[in-house]
């Protein structure tokens, strides 16, 4: 009779183990629920990117370059710019439709891509969110001449805006 209890015993906590077990399990588990709240809504996903109303193709080219702090400096700015024509900053065409140009503090150029955004402002910069940290503004662009200036506060302030004045084609 001694020897049954003791078995009953062991089966008694072994059935007590197996059940801690199991219901540890249930906590790190996600059941239906059979309330009549309704289930909660997906995480928004990043927006497409808007085409900018400006195309790729219409900034590649050879450019002067220069840039200014206060706006009163532009038109001479621009001059300066258009001397820099001997040795002009080229920007090309990019593999993917985008442009081939420097990141701020960037020494090798890559593939950016012409941006819109809601408001109506177009950049320059990296895939991603608009408008980014990498992203210029494009302040103006009237074909001859394109105004940026960049997003990040830091860059803006050391850069400024920056003026592109296109070169005459060669002969």
């Amino acid at each position: 009779m001694v020897r049954s209890l003791n078995a009953r015993a062991v089966g008694n906590l072994g059935i007590a183990a197996a059940l801690t077990i199991f219901l540890g399990g249930c906590g790190s588990m996600s059941l239906p629920s059979f309330s009549s709240s309704p289930p909660p809504a997906p995480e928004p996903g990043v927006a497409p990117e808007m085409p900018a109303t400006i195309r790729s193709d219409e900034i590649v080219g050879r450019w002067g370059l220069a840039s200014y702090q206060n706006p009163n400096d532009r038109a001479r700015t621009e001059a300066a710019a258009r001397a820099q024509c001997k040795q002009p900053y080229v920007i090309t065409a990019g593999g993917t439709g985008g442009v081939v140009m420097h990141l701020a503090d960037q020494a090798t150029p890559q593939e950016l891509r012409l941006k819109g955004s809601p408001s109506g402002k177009n950049y320059i910069g990296p895939a991603g969110p608009t408008p980014g940290e990498q992203d210029r503004e494009i302040v103006s662009f009237d074909g001859r001449v394109l105004v940026t200036r960049f997003v990040d506060k830091d860059a803006a302030v050391r850069y400024g805006n920056m003026v592109y004045v296109r070169c005459a084609p060669r002969a």
